[in-house]
């Protein structure tokens, strides 16, 4: 269980991330998403990374929970989106094909600040495309939302943006209702991923998964794949796209525009 803000060793890392926000010590990098169908790059993940000057690199997992409790998550957050606009609008100019890409929402975000005017906002001020962002939300937001944030994300996708779930099945998944959330992907855990080679009862939950997404003409991701016989299984099944090692570590940007090059991917 998260020890309160008010502790002193989590007082000062709250105190030190507000500092590294002024200070430039935050920085986005990309993970790849790739199409299992075509093996091409689609897009990638933003993700957090905090350049500590005593700790050296902080991944999210050291200090996020530090910056909901703080509120400092909203600020972050929306510089997060800004910046991976902008990496949008960068890759995207002159491209045949679309890169697409995927930025974490907290549930802090959404109340008591208008997410849907923030994101708005930045897509005005980025000049990003909103078909080119896909919004990632918890299964844990959408089943104890009292209606405001399917509210939101419905008036987010009319925008042209999609919503995600992450870490489906991670939780007590929403099957039941499942269909009238307005979600356009689902992303399948690393957990399952992980296992499903060991543990039939993980690879029936990651079919079980990869069947109703399609009955719902949902688009379907798996997140942590690390080997070639992961990537075979998810295939066979049917699985849209896929990221994790296997393809690549999350990146800095200019790492990622190498890779783009690199591949072939960057037309």
């Amino acid at each position: 269980m998260n020890q309160p803000t008010t502790h002193p060793k989590r007082q000062a890392i709250a105190a030190d991330l507000r500092q590294a926000q002024q200070n430039g010590e935050l920085e986005v990098y990309y993970q790849p998403q790739v199409d299992l169908g075509t093996g091409l790059l689609i897009g990638a993940e933003a993700l957090l990374r905090w350049n500590h000057p005593e700790k050296g690199q902080l991944t999210p997992d050291q200090f996020l929970s530090i910056a909901e409790e703080s509120g400092l998550i909203v600020d972050i957050g929306e510089w997060v989106l800004h910046n991976a606009c902008r990496t949008a609008v960068d890759w995207n100019q002159d491209r045949r094909r679309v890169l697409t890409i995927a930025v974490n929402l907290s549930p802090h975000q959404f109340a008591p600040n208008d997410l849907l005017a923030s994101v708005c906002r930045t897509l005005q001020i980025t000049g990003c495309e909103a078909e080119w962002l896909t919004l990632e939300v918890t299964e844990a937001l959408l089943q104890h939302d009292n209606g405001a944030a399917c509210e939101t994300l419905e008036q987010l996708r009319d925008l042209g943006v999609s919503i995600a779930i992450d870490d489906f099945g991670k939780g007590a998944s929403l099957l039941s209702p499942l269909k009238h959330l307005p979600v356009d992907s689902l992303k399948i855990d690393r957990f399952f991923i992980r296992n499903m080679k060991r543990d039939s009862e993980s690879t029936e939950l990651v079919k079980a998964i990869i069947s109703l997404g399609r009955s719902l003409n949902m688009s379907l991701m798996a997140e942590g794949v690390e080997d070639p016989s992961q990537e075979e299984m998810l295939q066979r099944y049917g699985c849209h796209s896929a990221q994790g090692y296997l393809y690549g570590r999350p990146m800095a940007k200019k790492t990622f525009e190498q890779l783009l090059f690199d591949t072939g991917a960057a037309l």
